[in-house]
């Protein structure tokens, strides 16, 4: 392989993850990332283009994002504004064809980094539609009849949180990785990254807090990775010794945000 993509000071990745990553880019298919919110799915483009050198381009889904959004619009409502007060290259329609970010990493002059962010916030047509470009590299603007090509494969990785399936069709296109939520070592690792200088007592019982409450049974939503790190920084500013974190549990609400669990939490480990 080539290119070859590293974790970053700001980013661990698991020797799996960077396996997955970089068989993604030699076999030049795109990365499908799914995992729990908090797993650093979306920071992953991130450090891959940081990694390699590239520029990243985010294609951010919503629930009203349909796949043409992705490759260009014609902005109709311009050219008629245009004609109607006698602007000069009206006639011209490729001045009123913007394209999407699909097309902006097509036309790229170097390799980009293109991460489509949550795709099963879509509909389920959605992924379909995008099989022939995704495939093909290619894709056909009608109103100019130009056939806009990629200039260079985009490195392309897809995240989802796993609201919806995804169609086989489109999952036999992508090379899979789930990204497990990270063990206590790795953890370590991730928290030093931020605060290398945070006191070893204090990271272990915070850890330990943490990794409890992840533990219980009723609690409605797992704190993440995110949240532990914002924890460690509020309780180092506000100077709590390593003692207090269990027995206090001070700013809890970094870590857990709805007040059913903050009551399952006092209750469960005081």
């Amino acid at each position: 392989m080539s290119e070859q993509f590293l974790s970053t000071e700001e980013y661990v990745a698991s020797e799996q993850l960077m396996a997955s990553v970089n068989v993604a880019i030699a076999l030049k298919k795109p990365l499908l990332i799914k995992g729990e919110p908090g797993t650093g799915k979306t920071m992953l483009a991130e450090a891959v283009a940081k990694s390699l050198g590239k520029k990243l381009i985010i294609w951010n889904i919503k629930s009203t994002t349909k796949a043409q959004d992705g490759l260009y619009m014609y902005d109709t409502i311009q050219r008629l504004y245009d004609g109607q007060f006698g602007e000069e290259g009206v006639n011209d329609i490729a001045r009123y064809i913007k394209l999407g970010k699909l097309g902006e990493a097509f036309e790229a002059e170097e390799q980009v980094v293109l991460l489509i962010d949550e795709i099963d916030k879509a509909d389920l047509e959605f992924p379909n539609d995008l099989l022939w470009e995704l495939d093909q590299m290619e894709f056909y603007i009608h109103e100019t009849k130009r056939t806009v090509k990629a200039k260079h494969r985009p490195i392309v990785i897809i995240t989802s949180n796993a609201e919806k399936e995804l169609p086989d069709a489109f999952l036999r296109r992508c090379i899979f990785h789930y990204i497990d939520f990270p063990d206590e070592a790795l953890m370590e690792e991730i928290v030093r990254t931020h605060y290398p200088d945070v006191e070893a007592n204090l990271l272990q019982n915070a850890m330990d807090v943490f990794y409890g409450i992840r533990a219980l049974r009723d609690i409605r939503k797992k704190p993440s990775t995110s949240e532990l790190i914002d924890w460690i920084n509020a309780l180092q500013i506000g100077g709590i010794s390593a003692d207090e974190i269990r027995a206090k549990l001070p700013f809890v609400g970094v870590v857990v945000k709805k007040d059913e669990d903050l009551e399952t939490v006092r209750q469960k480990l005081d």
